[in-house]
């Protein structure tokens, strides 16, 4: 047994906030309480620091198969417990494509060497052609938790359709990277004059609120459920928030440096700040954080994305878009979103714990008598540089040098430490 003392347990699912003890039996918690007495457990005294859920990730790229010169689902796995994170979900497009159940199955069982929870959702289309539906409910019997075809935009409505009306059959999960390739000369950066600055048209933000205006009011048709995953643009916010208002079955999520950092950062940082959707302007980002704020979007999720130094190293229109993110999530919006006011420490662990959970299902994203002992410790206060090195296989990320507040100093998965802060 393990027996955390002295610890401010933040729980946003039952909205618990105050000074306790919680001991841990198993895999699960027997007692949340002041003052608890246990012989013979292990006792960690968290004195000063905050005890909150085990951190949900519903949007990572562990690149195996394929790509493991990038990351491997072991390196991920190290990569997520530094950052606070125990369950996460992988997405679909590794190589090959996780377009069916035998490669599915693969993956479950090198995810089960971990010691988090590592989830996956399969394509929505056969290798990403953007035609052929994959076979969902034998995929979601094979474990599959969703579908998505993220990195490639569905430019086919008719495509969208019908995968939506085969998941609300399942009462599936549907996620959707949200790009108009049709309205982007060059994706990576925001169309407008950084772009124009970098040599390059740019991705415009049409491109993103458009085709989600679409694909909301095609689910509002459909009654199925579908996630807009990395909303980028405040024209997007609107639309989410307006589908939601209309009864749509519609949820949305932002990444840590959407609501961070601006276009500018390519100028000064580079390749390690092209991503897919762009970084967007002050205006947006004041718009992601209103939408955090009223509930528009519901989940913060990192995009995870590895890629070698040599691959980030060219000139920035033919380097890979892509950053890692999950050492940095809790950091950054602890730094740029509770820091300045705009959410509460409450509020932003509902984003990355309990909303995410229930996006899924999952039995996980909260502290209770009975629950599963998933949970991290850290110091809300600390201050940090970002190292140069990560426990992620990769380093490319824009935040290497800056000054963050929060450090964390325990994860715990199954009631296990599985993650040791021994700074």
């Amino acid at each position: 047994m393990k027996l955390i003392k002295n610890a401010r347990i933040i729980d946003p699912k039952s909205k618990l906030d105050r000074i306790a003890d919680l001991l841990i039996d198993g895999k699960k918690i027997k007692q949340i309480a002041e003052n608890i007495l246990s012989e013979g457990a292990e006792v960690i005294d968290a004195t000063g620091l905050v005890l909150a859920p085990g951190l949900i990730d519903v949007h990572v790229h562990f690149r195996e198969p394929g790509q493991t010169h990038k990351e491997t689902i072991h390196t991920g796995a190290k990569s997520a417990v530094a950052g606070g994170f125990t369950t996460v979900v992988m997405m679909a497009n590794t190589q090959p494509v996780m377009s069916t159940v035998g490669l599915l199955e693969e993956s479950q069982a090198i995810s089960q060497n971990e010691n988090i929870h590592i989830k996956t959702v399969a394509s929505i289309t056969k290798d990403f052609d953007g035609e052929k539906l994959t076979d969902f409910k034998a995929l979601q019997e094979a474990g599959a938790v969703g579908f998505s075809d993220d990195g490639i935009p569905l430019t086919n409505a008719g495509v969208l359709r019908r995968a939506l009306q085969e998941a609300r059959a399942l009462d599936a999960l549907v996620s959707i990277h949200e790009e108009d390739p049709n309205l982007i000369e060059s994706l990576g950066v925001n169309a407008g004059e950084v772009a124009h600055k970098c040599g390059l048209g740019g991705a415009t933000d049409v491109s993103e609120y458009s085709m989600l205006a679409r694909d909301v009011m095609i689910a509002y048709e459909t009654g199925a459920r579908l996630h807009a995953q990395h909303i980028s643009t405040a024209p997007s916010v609107e639309v989410l928030r307006f589908a939601k208002q209309l009864g749509a079955k519609v949820t949305g999520e932002v990444t840590p440096q959407h609501f961070s950092i601006t276009e500018n950062a390519v100028l000064d940082l580079g390749t390690n700040a092209k991503l897919n959707p762009p970084l967007r302007r002050d205006e947006d980002i004041k718009a992601l954080i209103k939408g955090l704020q009223d509930g528009t979007l519901d989940v913060i999720a990192t995009d995870h994305a590895p890629h070698t130094h040599e691959e980030k190293a060219v000139e920035l229109a033919q380097a890979p878009s892509g950053m890692i993110g999950l050492e940095t999530a809790l950091q950054l919006g602890l730094t740029h979103l509770v820091a300045p006011g705009h959410l509460s420490l409450m509020s932003l662990l509902e984003k990355m714990t309990s909303n995410p959970a229930s996006l899924y299902g999952f039995d996980a994203g909260y502290l209770a008598e009975g629950g599963p002992a998933d949970m991290l410790l850290f110091d809300p206060e600390a201050e940090t540089a970002v190292p140069e090195n990560f426990d992620s296989k990769a380093s490319n990320s824009p935040f290497v040098g800056q000054l963050l507040k929060g450090s964390v100093k325990m994860t715990i998965a199954d009631g296990e430490i599985v993650y040791r802060n021994e700074k």
